[in-house]
């Protein structure tokens, strides 16, 4: 199945934005756990785990839902499809860890934000950072990127075999499309 050229484009440019905002919304809110981790002010602490919470369900689990499914769009509707090459495979499997690790780990976020909001202006040593699932979400998205720009080359069975009944094809398609005189 091959989507029509502004269908694709549309859903490139979505998987795109999808994709990078899902990087750059990491990024955001490892900035956020650095000061968490890094602040002596108890109200920078606080106001960093509720704004986690926030740009975790509000940016990056949508982004990740979007760059995940336009993925999957993109690998149907194209030519690469979905099991013909590892790197695409790959990818796949990335993307749906990342986006499973997180949904796993948000209730977390929001359970320590709760916690930020009733916390007086007493320290409370049990708010300190979120380092460990954006960094290493981060090199995970990263690894996914390379994947997508490089393409390494690598079919599968899969591929091999439909990439074979399409050069079977292509001969006989063209004898077809020949004119009888």
């Amino acid at each position: 199945m091959s989507m029509r050229a502004g269908l694709r484009k549309f859903a490139l440019t979505v998987h795109l934005a999808s994709s990078v905002g899902w990087i750059g919304a990491v990024l955001a809110y490892l900035a956020l756990g650095v000061s968490a981790v890094t602040s002596q002010d108890v109200q920078t602490v606080r106001a960093a785990w509720i704004a986690m919470e926030l740009t975790g369900w509000f940016v990056i689990v949508p982004l990740a839902l979007a760059a995940l499914l336009t993925g999957l769009l993109m690998s149907l509707g194209t030519a690469w499809g979905l099991f013909r090459h590892y790197w695409v495979i790959l990818t796949l499997v990335l993307t749906i860890l990342s986006t499973l690790v997180l949904l796993v780990h948000m209730p977390t976020v929001s359970t320590m934000a709760g916690v930020a909001r009733e916390v007086d202006s007493a320290a409370d040593g049990r708010l300190g950072g979120d380092l460990v699932h954006p960094g290493l979400g981060l090199v995970v998205l990263l690894v996914i990127t390379v994947l997508n720009v490089y393409k390494p080359r690598g079919m599968t069975r899969y591929g091999w075999r439909k990439q074979e009944e399409q050069r079977a094809a292509s001969p006989r398609k063209q004898q077809d499309e020949q004119p009888t005189y």
